[in-house]
């Protein structure tokens, strides 16, 4: 594990594998763990990069508001950190726009992009009125937890595991004083300025039966990056955990071209 300070902000970064760096941008929620079930994946041609970002303790940064020019800069901070750049970088939710106004920041640093399941600005309603629902319910721990589940996972994908295993499936998502800040910061991010300006090549990745950031978002984030190239899943939000394989195949697919 490693520290740094970027601003005011404490973050770490933990590396896996060895090779070409992919950099996983986690999203709101419990930090890089998320990405753990898919680690193995890519480290044997890769040299995986794990960043946890700050927000996920108001403590790592003063509880100052988060934006996402500062989680950009973590993200910088850390490929710098590694000496691995020119990067392949990955994000996921808020970890797509995330990922993309590093890359429109910095295009030095970024061989090849992927944003997952994101978004360009907070401005869509059913977003706003949600991210109102989830906090509103922060005094509320398991509704809390249980409004991410069936926000993150398509109803075919909770039938498929099961009653118990989607009773387990509510607990990732906890009321934190940090999840709060980065929900609070998904209804204000604004990158479609940025977007314009990244250069890398782009996939951008979309989700179907995404009923937390809703599809209509991830085709604008594909719009604004001129020459992206853009597919979709029939998949809920969480798509590595509902399409794993399927996933992997098309991400090294796209990673692997010369």
């Amino acid at each position: 594990m490693t520290n740094l300070t970027v601003g005011n902000a404490r973050i770490t970064y933990r590396t896996e594998g060895s090779g070409p760096a992919i950099v996983l941008v986690h999203g709101a929620g419990p930090g890089s763990v998320m990405w753990d079930a898919l680690v193995g994946s890519f480290t044997d041609r890769n040299t995986v990069v794990l960043p946890d970002l700050a927000g996920s303790d108001p403590a790592e940064d003063g509880g100052s508001p988060l934006t996402i020019e500062a989680l950009a800069a973590q993200v910088i901070a850390v490929i710098e950190d590694t000496g691995a750049a020119p990067v392949d970088l990955v994000g996921f939710s808020l970890g797509a726009p995330t990922a993309a106004a590093a890359a429109a920041l910095r295009p030095d640093l970024v061989r090849r992009l992927i944003p997952i399941a994101g978004l360009a600005h907070g401005g869509d309603e059913y977003l706003q009125q949600l991210i109102a629902l989830w906090l509103a319910l922060a005094g509320t721990p398991e509704g809390f937890g249980r409004l991410g589940a069936v926000t993150s996972f398509s109803r075919r994908f909770l039938n498929e595991i099961g009653h118990e295993a989607a009773e387990q499936s509510h607990g990732f998502m906890r009321p934190t004083d940090g999840m709060q800040r980065q929900l609070d910061l998904v209804r204000r991010l604004d990158v479609r300025e940025l977007l314009p300006k990244i250069e890398a090549p782009t996939l951008v990745v979309g989700c179907t039966r995404d009923q937390t950031v809703p599809v209509e978002n991830h085709r604008e984030v594909a719009a604004l990056i001129e020459g992206s190239e853009y597919t979709e899943f029939d998949s809920g939000h969480v798509l590595m955990a509902e399409r794993p394989d399927e996933f992997v195949k098309l991400v090294r697919s796209f990673l692997d071209r010369p």
